[in-house]
């Protein structure tokens, strides 16, 4: 056998909900995918599909602890991302960010390959400037009970920057805003998953707050268009840059649309706002647009509907 020149390219966090969307679309551009994870919120059963690909490996491994493989490129989505999941065990969740990231950038030092960091809209807190441009440092509570994500997040950025100035690593860095789509978790807690659910099941739509308060929404498949071209982006294109949509909703016009889109009757419930929940949350993508000339092209409507057949498919399987 000849040596292969396909790109060999690491996924951790690659059994979850965006890693598993990840590796399909690596898998379909030719590339050698290695998959990582822990399965501690992702499932083999976002992967089954991809475990007889030739060119897919799969690894149960924890990114707290080095890993030892030759790799060309480097995705680092390996990290608990809803509140549910990732406060279950903050320190672990602090951890995976923090130590993880220390061995994803090991790995990238001694193999040179080119990294990308999962960041998230979560570094700009319970944001005081609308919409959130790349260069507003945030305004967070290192305290908290959302601290474990939001501070572990910002210290990665903080890592990937320093082994960028001092070992002149090539580092990419994405800050990620609401995505959705099929393979959610049906129980991480966040709205679009929480509404479709008790939708579906006919149950009260739960909605924490007065329900004014705002989200954009961005369709997995965008978002992953938007890694490839962050990753695939010249060398001096660094990031941090934001990928989401930056269309806003209120929670009452998504429980609408969903009970819409799913002829449901579900009642609306109001319930305490969370510590520390965000009021307002849209990305500034002018970044994007001017550097990867992407944009989401999905709307909510439209990326709604195949969502609500994976939840509404998953929900009868289970029955």
């Amino acid at each position: 056998m000849g040596y292969s020149l396909r790109t060999r390219v690491m996924v951790t966090g690659g059994a979850g909900f965006l890693g598993s969307h990840l590796c399909e679309r690596l898998l379909a551009n030719g590339h050698d995918v290695l998959c990582v994870d822990n399965f501690f919120t992702g499932t083999k059963d976002n992967i089954t599909h991809l475990l007889d690909h030739q060119h897919f490996e799969m690894l149960r491994h924890d990114v707290t602890f080095p890993l030892y493989v030759e790799i060309n490129e480097i995705y680092n989505l390996a990290c608990p991302a809803s509140p549910i999941h990732y406060q279950a065990d903050p320190v672990q969740t602090t951890k995976t960010s923090v130590h993880g990231a220390i061995n994803v950038l090991g790995l990238a030092k001694r193999t040179g390959a080119k990294i990308f960091q999962a960041s998230t809209s979560e570094v700009y807190g319970d944001p005081i400037v609308h919409p959130q441009p790349e260069h507003y440092w945030g305004h967070v509570n290192p305290i908290g009970p959302r601290s474990c994500y939001d501070e572990g997040k910002r210290c990665a950025e903080t890592l990937f920057f320093d082994y960028h100035r001092q070992h002149a690593l090539p580092i990419k860095v994405a800050r990620i805003f609401n995505t959705y789509g099929p393979r959610m978790h049906p129980n991480d807690g966040r709205v679009v998953s929480n509404f479709i659910v008790q939708s579906l099941r006919g149950e009260s739509i739960t909605i924490y707050g007065d329900g004014t308060q705002t989200r954009s929404f961005c369709y997995v498949a965008d978002l992953i268009e938007g890694f490839l071209r962050l990753m695939n982006s010249a060398d001096t294109v660094t990031g941090p840059i934001n990928l989401g949509n930056p269309v806003e909703f209120t929670m009452l016009e998504l429980a609408e649309t969903i009970r819409d889109l799913t002829g449901s009757r579900s009642a609306v419930e109001y319930q305490p706002l969370p510590q520390d929940d965000p009021r307002q949350r849209q990305p500034d993508i002018r970044l994007a647009r001017e550097q990867l000339d992407w944009e989401p092209t999905v709307t909510l409507r439209e990326g709604l509907k195949p969502t609500i057949e994976y939840f509404d498919r998953m929900l009868r399987t289970q029955a």
